[in-house]
C-alpha cells in the first residue's frame, strides 16, 4: 500500500467521525469510503469502518480497505440507543470513525421522513456529513445538488464534498469554483478510473474477496483525497463510553457455516453470542467432511448457495451430517441462504441440485428480488423467541419457495395489508429467509444458546 503523505496529519485531538453520504445510490459511495479508509490508514492512523443499513457485501471491501472488521449500523434492526451503544463501542478502539451512508442523505423506510435514513444516523450519532457527489458531465451543476441536501435539513451538518468521477484536475477546479460560491468546501475528488470499478457482480452482490482495485489506480485516485482539510472538518462530540460487557453463561461450542457459499453475519451480533458464552467454530459446506465435533448448534447465514449448488451438494458427508445432526436433536439455526441449503433441493436454470433435507421446502431462483424490513411475530416457539414474540429482521433474495411453507415460524403484514406466513420452524430448527441480528437484543441470542447447551449437557 503506498502512502500517500509522509507527514503527521495536523490534528487537534478529540473523536474525530464523518458519514459519506450522496444524492443517489450509484454515486460511488464506496469506492470513496474504502479509498479513504485506506488513505487515512497509510497515514499511520486506526481506522474504524461502518455501514449503514443491512448490507453484508460493502462492509467487507471496507474492512480489507481499513484493515480492521466494518460493523453494519441499522436504526431498524438494531433500535437507536443500541445503535448508539455498539457504535461508541468500536470507534473507541480508532483514531477516525469513517460511516459509509445507504441510497440518498435523506432516504429511509418511508419517503416522507426522514427515519432510518442516513441522515437520520448523522443526527444521532452527531456527526458530521461528506457529500460524495458524482461530478460526472457536470460542473455547476454540481453545486446545486449540494446546497440543495445542505439546505433540506439544516440541523444535518454538511461539512464538505469530495467530488467523484471527475474528468481531471481542470474538472475539479471548476466544480470548486461553484462549490465555493455556496460555501461548501471541496475536501478532495476521484477521479473516473476504470481500474477503481469493480467487475460485474452476481446478482448484485459481490464481495472484497472476489473483487479488488487495481492497487495503482487506487493510489493514482488518493492523491485527490485532501487528508488534512477533511480530518479538520470532522470533529465530533465525545459520545458516552461503552465498554464490552463482561462474558456471562457456560461456554458452549457452536459451529459458524463460513466460506464462498455462506459468509452473511454481523460482526456485532457474532460479538454478542460470544459474550454470552459462545465458542464459534467456523466451518466450511463446500470442503469439510463434517460438522465440528462436539457442538451444541449450527449457523447457516445467508450467502450465495445458488453459486455453489453443485459443489454443496457434492459434499455428501456434509450435508449426511447435518441432517444427522438436526435429526438428533441439535440447534440449527439457518437464514436465507442456509434455509435454501437445508431444504431438500434447489433449482438453479431448471435443474434440481439435492440440498442437506432437513426442512420439507424446495426453492428455486428467480430474477425477481425481494426485499425489505420486517416486523416479524413468531408464530410458535422457535430457537430465538418464543410465540408472540415481535422482532425485526430484513429480507433480501432472489429465491422462492416452490410450495406454500409448512410450520412457518413468522409472519408479518405489509403497507397494503397482504399478510405473509414465512420461514420453518420445528423442534430445535429454525430456518428463515428473515435475517435477524442477534446483536440487537441479547434476549435472542440467549435463547438460541440456552438451546444449544441443552444439546450438550
Amino acid at each position: 500500500m503506498a502512502s500517500f503523505d509522509q507527514t503527521s496529519p495536523s490534528v487537534p485531538a478529540g473523536p474525530r467521525r464523518v458519514v459519506l453520504a450522496a444524492a443517489s445510490s450509484g454515486s460511488g459511495k464506496t469506492t470513496v469510503a474504502a479509498l479513504l479508509c485506506r488513505a487515512l490508514r497509510s497515514r499511520g492512523l486506526r481506522v474504524q469502518p461502518f455501514k449503514l443499513g443491512p448490507d453484508y457485501l460493502d462492509p467487507t471491501h471496507l474492512t480489507r480497505a481499513a484493515g480492521r472488521e466494518a460493523r453494519n449500523l441499522d436504526s431498524f434492526l438494531l433500535g437507536r440507543q443500541r445503535l448508539r451503544e455498539l457504535f461508541a463501542r468500536a470507534a473507541a478502539q480508532a483514531d477516525v470513525s469513517v460511516l459509509e451512508g445507504v441510497m440518498g442523505l435523506f432516504d429511509g423506510r418511508d419517503p416522507t421522513t426522514d427515519e432510518h435514513s442516513t441522515a437520520d444516523l448523522a443526527l444521532l450519532l452527531d456527526a458530521p456529513v461528506v457529500l460524495v457527489l458524482d461530478a460526472g458531465g457536470s460542473a455547476r451543476t454540481v453545486a446545486a445538488v449540494a446546497c440543495g441536501l445542505r439546505d433540506f435539513r439544516r440541523e444535518v451538518r454538511v461539512a464538505g464534498v469530495i467530488l467523484n468521477r471527475v474528468a481531471g484536475a481542470g474538472h475539479a477546479a471548476l466544480c470548486e469554483a461553484a462549490l465555493d460560491q455556496v460555501g461548501l468546501p471541496v475536501l478532495g475528488w476521484v477521479a473516473r478510473d476504470a481500474g477503481l470499478h469493480l467487475p460485474e457482480r452476481h446478482l448484485g452482490l459481490l464481495s472484497a474477496e472476489q473483487a479488488a482495485w487495481d492497487e495503482a489506480a487506487a493510489d493514482r485516485a488518493a492523491e485527490g483525497l485532501r487528508l488534512d482539510a477533511l480530518l479538520d472538518a470532522i470533529h465530533a462530540p465525545a459520545l458516552p463510553d461503552a465498554p464490552a460487557p463482561a462474558p456471562t453463561g457456560a461456554p458452549v461450542r457452536v459451529a459458524l457455516a463460513h466460506d464462498e457459499a455462506f459468509h452473511f453475519s454481523y460482526p456485532d451480533a457474532l460479538d454478542e453470542l460470544r459474550a454470552q458464552g459462545a465458542e464459534l467454530i467456523r466451518f466450511s459446506p463446500l470442503r469439510d467432511a463434517a460438522l465440528p465435533a462436539g457442538v451444541g448448534g449450527v449457523l447457516l447465514p445467508g450467502g450465495y448457495p445458488e453459486a455453489h449448488a453443485h459443489e454443496l451438494s457434492r459434499n455428501v458427508s456434509m450435508r449426511e451430517s447435518i441432517r444427522a445432526f438436526a435429526a438428533s436433536g441439535g440447534a440449527v439455526l439457518a437464514e436465507c441462504g442456509g434455509l435454501m441449503y437445508l431444504g431438500e433441493s434447489l433449482d438453479v436454470d431448471g435443474q434440481e441440485v439435492p440440498m442437506c433435507g432437513v426442512i420439507p421446502y424446495r426453492t428455486r431462483m428467480t430474477p425477481r428480488l425481494t426485499l425489505g424490513y420486517r416486523d416479524a411475530t413468531a408464530l410458535q416457539d422457535t430457537l430465538v423467541a418464543p410465540a408472540g414474540t415481535v422482532v425485526r429482521g430484513h429480507e433480501f433474495h432472489h429465491s422462492v419457495l416452490t410450495h406454500a411453507p409448512t410450520r412457518p415460524a413468522w409472519t408479518w403484514t405489509a403497507h397494503d395489508g397482504t399478510v405473509t406466513e414465512e420461514g420453518y420452524a420445528h423442534g430445535n430448527v429454525l430456518a428463515s429467509y428473515l435475517h435477524l441480528h442477534l446483536g440487537a437484543d441479547p434476549a435472542l441470542a440467549a435463547r438460541f444458546l440456552d438451546a444449544c447447551r441443552a444439546v450438550t449437557a
